[in-house]
């Protein structure tokens, strides 16, 4: 059930935001990538909170609309996790057999995991190996976590196939669209309400990936603390709208830098983490971040972090090697959602690739 590997058949990539719901389902003719179909709809608030899907009936009802209006009929579906409940890790483990590396993974993982084995999904992909070490990317996920996505799937009649994990489909996204090379080390960062994942690739092999419990909401939030706005009227704010009518004018970009920092401190957090702990030959620094998800579209903060990081800070296109039909997907509705779809494309990615 927790796989990173690929289907034959079409599924729907369907990415259960803390905010919303997107769906995507491509097509592959020949060697060309294609956009079937396309949903996003907003969920009420706290209908997901830390993660955890508190109104399940909510979610599958916001599913089954997704589905019927825009007539997407299979039912196969990929999906994905993150947040505390999700443990990524690159682990070193002495040579072994690929038989007694499946045998003993659990026990080698035990260790590294601050939840109880029984309670959690495991899975590995070997990166590399020497005659004397196995390098081991390891991704585990507490049960009822994954359990609690799949009952939401499910009560909306749908199939899930996959369950993934938020870094590892926006990595499949970032393949697929940009083709890396060996030595190119990107940090992707998905900025979603409330979670934000941090995947730092060296050419194609995640070396470092974490979730940081920092995300849009938090801009929405300090706003409508700090000048006394409506959840609405932050939200307007947040995205470069003038200050409602009766409201005090006082400047708002250090109300946004207060959280941008916040960001960034996680951001920073983890690229010391990956130098303290990045082989010896790796190329070392950091060359570009690519920036995903909802929170990405705050007016300024691709400049504020290239200026904080000093490195070229890009949005993540991911549509950039897929075919998009203007007559069938409106551009400019693609151009307001294109940050938040890179999860859903990865995910939608696993039904297509051979």
């Amino acid at each position: 059930m927790f796989k990173r590997g690929m289907g034959k058949k079409n599924l729907v990539g369907l990415d259960i935001g803390s905010s919303s719901v997107k769906a995507v389902e491509l097509n592959k003719k020949g060697n060309s990538l294609q956009l079937m179909s396309l949903g996003f709809e907003n969920l009420l608030s706290d209908t997901i909170v830390d993660g955890q899907i508190m109104e399940l009936n909510n979610v599958s009802n916001v599913i089954t609309n997704i589905f019927n209006e825009h007539q997407i009929k299979t039912t196969r579906v990929a999906a994905a996790v993150s947040g505390h409940s999700v443990i990524v890790k690159n682990i070193v483990l002495p040579q072994m057999s690929e038989e007694e590396l499946q045998e003993s993974f659990s026990w080698h993982a035990e260790e590294h995991i601050p939840f109880d084995i029984a309670d959690v999904n495991l899975d590995y992909q070997l990166t590399g190996k020497s005659s004397e070490s196995l390098h081991v990317l390891m991704a585990a996920c507490k049960s009822d976590k994954i359990a609690n996505v799949k009952q939401a799937i499910q009560l909306a009649g749908k199939q899930p196939v996959v369950i993934d994990i938020d870094a590892f489909a926006l990595q499949n996204c970032y393949e697929v669209n940009y083709h890396p090379q060996a030595g190119q080390v990107v940090a992707l960062l998905n900025i979603g309400a409330s979670t934000m994942n941090i995947n730092i690739l060296n050419g194609t092999r995640s070396v470092f990936a974490r979730d940081a419990s920092v995300g849009g909401s938090q801009y929405t939030s300090l706003l409508q603390k700090e000048l006394g706005l409506s959840f609405e009227q932050a939200e307007g704010v947040k995205r470069g709208a003038p200050l409602p009518e009766g409201i005090e004018p006082r400047p708002i970009q250090p109300i946004i830098e207060a959280v941008s920092d916040t960001l960034a401190l996680e951001v920073r957090k983890t690229m010391d983490f990956y130098r303290a702990t990045a082989e010896q030959d790796s190329d070392g620094g950091i060359q570009k971040i690519l920036l995903a998800g909802g929170g990405s579209k705050l007016p300024g903060l691709a400049e504020y972090l290239a200026k904080r990081f000093e490195i070229p800070v890009e949005v993540f296109d991911p549509f950039r090697q897929i075919e998009v039909d203007a007559n069938k997907f409106d551009p400019d509705y693609m151009k307001e959602i294109v940050a938040e779809m890179a999860v859903a494309v990865g995910l939608a990615l696993r039904g297509v690739e051979a």
